[in-house]
């Protein structure tokens, strides 16, 4: 059963930091892209960056690009989002993403709040 489960948001200042996990299982995680997005209060989910099965490639929407970054750990079948400079604009659910032979699979996610 494939499962992934988001871990790592909170409250942050803006201008801060965070790095959120997601730890997933149940499938040959190394062999598949991960994936993600994100939905702020009010609004639909959006995309935030994916990541190739061997780490090589990396893609990530605009307004993130230098801002975050997208890594993983085949061994540990992790993977990450660092999060830096954050705005109060980032604040939204974080939600992990794997398509495995065409079925997207979710995790629960993580709620990141960027407030002073």
């Amino acid at each position: 059963q494939v499962q992934l489960v988001e871990s790592g948001g909170g409250l942050v200042q803006p201008g801060g930091s965070l790095r959120l996990s997601c730890a997933a299982s149940g499938f040959a995680f190394s062999s598949y892209s991960m994936t993600w997005y994100r939905q702020a209060p009010g609004k639909e989910r959006e995309f935030v960056a994916t990541i190739t099965s061997s780490g090589g490639t990396t893609n990530y929407a605009d307004s993130m690009k230098g801002r975050f970054t997208i890594t993983r750990d085949n061994y540990k079948s992790t993977v990450y989002l660092q999060m830096n400079s954050l705005k109060p604009e980032d604040t939204a659910v974080y939600y992990c993403n794997s398509r495995i032979n065409f079925m997207d699979y979710w995790g629960k996610g993580t709620l990141v709040t960027v407030s002073s």
